[in-house]
């Protein structure tokens, strides 16, 4: 291991056999569940490729991302500074070009690439390798598949890095075709040579009731929901049943919607469309949140009131001013918050919850605190929230300033959050992608614990049960994939030659 520095990896035996299959077979897609190691191989494939004479390129999805790679490279190779360049939009044209030129490895966003490419300050000339961290992104018109292209053009070996790439067989056959995917190495706990290094995690279910005063109000609710359905229908446009629908399925029709040539039958439609996501973020607040959520979403939609019919046209429903009438003697919180405060009573262990909502990561805090649980909350980068604070409660949390992080998705993806002693679903997801990342920060170093918040009889039911389904269909399809490497070839050629997918059937989103 020439360029790895002495005493900072121990290479596991099947990363050792992963990154020798990368070497042997070329462009690669590595799927390993979170916390197994997807850097070590990635290092170990990177120390053969400058052994070569070669330079590399590390893509990561995201800022604080690609800053964390870059700090793992810093301290794991012997690769002066000046020559492992950390790549950002901030700095000047002048001094990117400049660093290009200087640069061994380079880390960086791939929007910051594609751009580089494209201003011709920066080309892929002398690189052996291109790593794409969470490489499930590599699809459409995202960056990756910009850079994946001109990847293709040099003649540089791709090698995809990611925990779960989708239980869409197109979708992943679309990443094999754009990565150039030759092999396909995976992984799963229950592996001979893997699972030796698998923490045991214990999966528990807390399922509450809804309070009979969210049903009283969660029943008009539903009625305004159907009635606008079929009003859809009746203009023609294909649509399932009220309890069937969500809000993804809803942009798929708008898209039908803006395809009609009939110019009002086309501004109803988009009306009883806008009308229809607010009263169903207000169900899903209702069923999966708290009834506190649920009157805030109705005092947001009424300083919106002047901006939007379709807003107006809802809270000038006789039946919505009973509803919210009624609503303002309710001070029930969800059962959620009191299953979750039990959950997360042990100071002596820590805890991610994970929660949909910003707003309610604010609400959940103030509540723990209230109990004398020591939370803060982790937040993406909107409203003020700066990358250093990110970092500064991360670095908090490590070193056990608190022992509850009350998180937004931004602590699903990547991130160099510690491994915790237990990772609580607020709401179960659908996706199949941010569910393995959000449990993969249970059990790194030792046996962990995930426990899901459910509300029985509603679509918390219906989110955890299709993402066990699609996991399920992921982990099957490529395990075959794996054990059939010389079949691949023919899937991503196929999948290469057709325009990327929309998806085809309303009910594909269905939740």
């Amino acid at each position: 291991m020439g360029f790895i520095k002495k005493g900072i990896i121990e290479a596991r035996q099947y990363q050792q056999n992963i990154a020798e299959s990368v070497l042997e077979k070329g462009s690669t897609l590595v799927v390993l569940p979170t916390g197994l190691g997807k850097t070590i191989v990635a290092l170990l494939v990177i120390d053969k490729i400058l052994g070569k004479g070669k330079k590399v390129l590390f893509l990561s999805p995201t800022k604080p991302l690609a800053e964390q790679h870059w700090k793992k490279l810093l301290e794991s190779l012997e690769v002066p500074e000046e020559n492992l360049i950390l790549l950002t939009g901030e700095k000047k044209a002048e001094r990117r070009e400049r660093e290009w030129k200087e640069a061994i490895i380079v880390v960086a966003t791939p929007q910051t690439v594609q751009n580089d490419l494209k201003k011709k300050i920066a080309n892929l000339k002398g690189y052996g390798l291109c790593v794409f961290d969470e490489a499930h992104r590599t699809v459409g018109k995202y960056a990756y598949t910009f850079v994946a292209e001109e990847c293709k053009r040099q003649g540089v070996k791709t090698l995809g890095l990611t925990a779960s790439p989708g239980a869409d067989r197109k979708k992943i056959e679309e990443i094999m075709a754009c990565l150039e995917i030759k092999n396909v190495e995976t992984r799963v706990e229950s592996d001979e040579d893997v699972e030796t290094y698998v923490k045991p995690v214990e999966m528990r279910w807390i399922e509450v009731e809804l309070p009979e005063e969210y049903k009283e109000i969660r029943k008009p609710l539903e009625e305004l929901i159907s009635k606008r359905v079929g009003t859809l229908r009746k203009l023609g446009y294909l649509f399932p049943n009220a309890k069937r629908v969500g809000k993804r399925g809803l942009m798929e029709v708008q898209k039908k919607i803006l395809r009609s040539r009939d110019s009002w039958k086309k501004f109803r439609a988009l009306s009883l469309h806008a009308a229809l996501m607010n009263l169903l973020h207000a169900h899903e607040l209702l069923e999966t949140q708290s009834i506190s959520a649920f009157k805030e979403f109705f005092s947001r939609m009424e300083e919106r009131r002047e901006r939007s019919k379709a807003v107006a046209g809802i809270l000038e429903d006789r039946r919505i001013k009973e509803m919210l009438e009624r609503a303002k003697s309710i001070e029930i919180e969800h059962p959620k918050m009191k299953r979750l405060k039990e959950v997360v009573s042990d100071e002596s262990k820590t805890y991610i919850v994970f929660v949909q909502y910003r707003d309610q990561v604010k609400k959940i805090v103030e509540e723990l605190r209230e109990a004398g649980i020591n939370a803060e909350k982790f937040l993406g980068k909107r409203k003020g929230v700066t990358q250093k604070e990110q970092q500064k409660t991360i670095r908090r949390f490590r070193e056990g300033e608190f022992n509850v992080l009350v998180a937004s998705s931004i602590g699903e993806e990547g991130l160099d959050i510690p491994g915790v002693d237990c990772v609580v679903f607020y709401e179960p997801v659908a996706s199949e992608i941010r569910s393995i990342q959000r449990r993969g920060r249970a059990g790194r170093a030792k046996a962990g614990e995930v426990v899901f918040l459910i509300t029985k009889r509603t679509r918390d039911e219906v989110a955890y049960w299709a993402a066990q389904k699609k996991e399920k269909r992921m982990r099957k399809m490529v395990a075959g994939w794996s054990k059939k490497g010389e079949g691949m070839g023919g899937k991503a050629e196929r999948a290469k030659k057709q325009k990327p997918r929309g998806q085809s059937r309303i009910s594909d989103y269905f939740e």
